[in-house]
């Protein structure tokens, strides 16, 4: 029977991802220049207030004040009438040190000993339905919100355009799970206040469907999504009618609170850990990114057409507790075997993890917002400041849990060759 399915995403000008985007940028400014640092950072933003809490471990201290507004520059939020400005925004900071029972429980004599941040569980999650093996219904929705931005940001349409914005995407299905028809676009962007209400969201619902929506269709990392919009998709535009006040004077926002925008829309399963302002001590985000490297190499070497593993961990511990694969009847090979041999192709220990997936780089900024997971591997030049004013350029490569570098080994293990 075919059914429908849904997932959202949130702009980076939405309060929750300018708490993310702030979170992971001090972490990346802290291991620019300690990468043992233990960081885990919590920011919450309100009307024309900034407030920093959370833990720190670290041999060097960064300036925490110039980085959050560097991140509301960054976005957008530069005007007073949006009554969150980076230039006159209070921020208040309360960054302790981190537990000293906690810490050693985490170091050991060896390195490779290292125990686990804190108990919990993490899923990773991978589909043939696109490129990148993500869910076409957060791959659209993402994709939504990043031209909405991009149009903004070049400033010669749309002008009327704020930083915070939301989308959402509900796609038809065959009883096949393939994907049939995008049954319906929600989008809801803030604006300047420039006419009548009804006049306002008469233009913004014309230049969504005549300006956006054909930048999306022709978006060349989304193929063949063109032919699933047809005359039957229903959009609904800023519904309310009115979306002026917004970002932080709307909305409080906080570090961590849009979850499933980060990892798979819906799809698959969330351990509930966040991810943004943590170091890869914490296995709420390393472990969740190895158990996203996993599914995807192992769904793109032909064990599964789907794939769902959940890897459970306990504070202290090197060594997972638990391995358990879900391949949703879409393998021919046993789920218990396929968990078998995960553990026997994947160190999991978190010192290994950080070091296969080179966690301990100023990575995080660019994950904190459209998403963790899905995004191409590349390397950068980044640029940080200490606490001193001091610059530091330094290359970093970005997003390895996506890289596809395990397919052979995986073909051996399960004596299978890889379709070219």
């Amino acid at each position: 029977m075919a059914y429908l399915f849904t997932s959202e995403s949130v702009s980076e000008g939405h309060p929750d991802k300018i708490s993310d985007q702030i979170s992971d940028s001090i972490l990346d400014h802290f291991l620019a220049y300690d990468p043992n640092a233990k960081v885990a950072i919590e920011t919450l933003v309100t009307t024309g207030q900034i407030i920093l809490s959370g833990e720190v471990n670290s041999k060097i201290w960064v300036n925490v004040q110039k980085i959050s507004r560097d991140i509301l520059r960054k976005i957008g939020y530069t005007k007073n009438e949006y009554r969150f400005n980076a230039d006159s925004c209070g921020i208040i900071s309360s960054i302790q040190e981190q537990s000293l029972d906690l810490f050693d429980g985490i170091i050991q004599s060896k390195k490779e000993y290292q125990g686990a941040g804190d108990q919990g569980i993490v899923f990773g999650y991978a589909v043939k339905e696109t490129e990148n093996y993500m869910p076409l219904t957060l791959e659209i929705s993402h994709y939504i919100l990043r031209e909405l931005s991009l149009i903004r940001k070049e400033g010669e349409k749309m002008t009327y355009l704020r930083p915070d914005a939301k989308s959402q995407v509900t796609l038809e299905y065959s009883e096949k799970n393939v994907p049939m028809h995008v049954h319906a676009i929600v989008i809801s962007t803030q604006h300047d206040e420039f006419d009548t209400k009804e006049k306002m969201q008469k233009r913004i619902v014309k230049d969504v469907i005549n300006i956006l929506i054909p930048r999306v269709k022709n978006n060349t990392k989304l193929k063949n999504i063109k032919k699933l919009f047809t005359n039957k998709t229903k959009y609904y535009i800023n519904s309310t009618g009115k979306f002026v006040i917004g970002g932080p004077h709307g909305d409080t926002g906080l570090t961590g609170r849009k979850i499933i925008v980060d990892t798979y829309g819906g799809r698959g399963s969330h351990g509930g850990g966040a991810f943004s302002g943590k170091d890869p001590s914490k296995m709420d985000r390393s472990g969740a990114y190895a158990a996203r490297h996993i599914a995807k190499n192992i769904v793109a070497a032909g064990i599964s057409d789907e794939l769902l593993i959940q890897i459970s961990y306990a504070a202290g511990i090197s060594e997972p507790i638990g391995i358990f694969v879900n391949t949703y009847g879409k393998s021919k090979i046993d789920n218990e075997k396929i968990a078998f041999n995960i553990n026997k192709i994947f160190d999991l220990c978190p010192y290994a993890i950080e070091q296969r997936l080179k966690l301990r780089q100023p990575m995080y900024e660019e994950t904190s917002v459209y998403g963790h997971m899905g995004k191409t591997p590349k390397k950068v030049s980044k640029s940080f400041l200490d606490i001193e004013g001091n610059k530091k350029k330094q290359e970093v490569e970005l997003f390895t849990w996506e890289k596809l570098d395990y397919l052979t080994i995986i073909q051996d293990i399960f004596n299978i060759k890889l379709k070219k």
